[in-house]
């Protein structure tokens, strides 16, 4: 919660706010995430206008996952740029207030809470196919083995079952000389 008292209600007024917050629970996704308690850099500037506050900022995360491909730990830097309006709650107009959408943020008394637009903003910038680098190969599909680390892996070519006894005639019916029909 940041405190906007300072900015009085008197539109044009500014001022900046440099902080650092443990991220909240759950912020990320399955594969992907900022883990709880880790810290959020956000450097935020506070400016009054007619309707309320408008916070305008940039917050730094790291995020950690798994790649999708090879299942390697991964680290995300990211950095998203916010911006978002704050009314005043002066909750004597009742048609001006269910005229706002749910969407709406408001002030709580003097306070603004950052942490639903951080929240929006991160998730939305976080990879949905986190990759630890660009052109990971992945898994073995036989046995698993990471591609990176063994560049010459290889298996022999695994014939398939329903056509083995054809693979047998064909080996028993081939001509000692391929080389076509006689010529004479």
């Amino acid at each position: 919660m940041l405190d906007t008292r300072e900015l009085g209600r008197r539109p044009g007024s500014e001022r900046w706010v440099s902080l650092t917050a443990p991220a909240p629970a759950e912020l990320g996704i399955d594969v992907i995430g900022v883990p709880e308690g880790s810290d959020i850099e956000a450097s935020v500037r506070l400016e009054a206008v007619i309707e309320g506050v408008l916070a305008t900022g940039t917050a730094r995360v790291v995020a950690v996952g798994e790649c999708v491909r090879c299942l390697e730990a991964v680290e995300v830097p990211l950095e998203v740029d916010f911006q978002e309006l704050y009314v005043y709650d002066d909750g004597d107009d009742p048609v001006a207030a269910e005229a706002e959408s749910d969407e709406t943020r408001r002030l709580e008394g003097d306070l603004l809470d950052l942490e639903p637009v951080l929240r929006d903003e991160v998730v939305l910038a976080l990879p949905m196919k986190p990759l630890c680098a660009p052109d990971c190969a992945g898994l073995c599909p036989v046995c698993g083995v990471r591609l990176a680390d063994a560049p010459g892996h290889a298996h022999e070519a695994e014939i398939d079952p329903r056509w083995a006894a054809l693979s047998q005639l064909a080996g028993t019916n081939e001509r000692p000389d391929d080389s076509g029909p006689d010529e004479e």
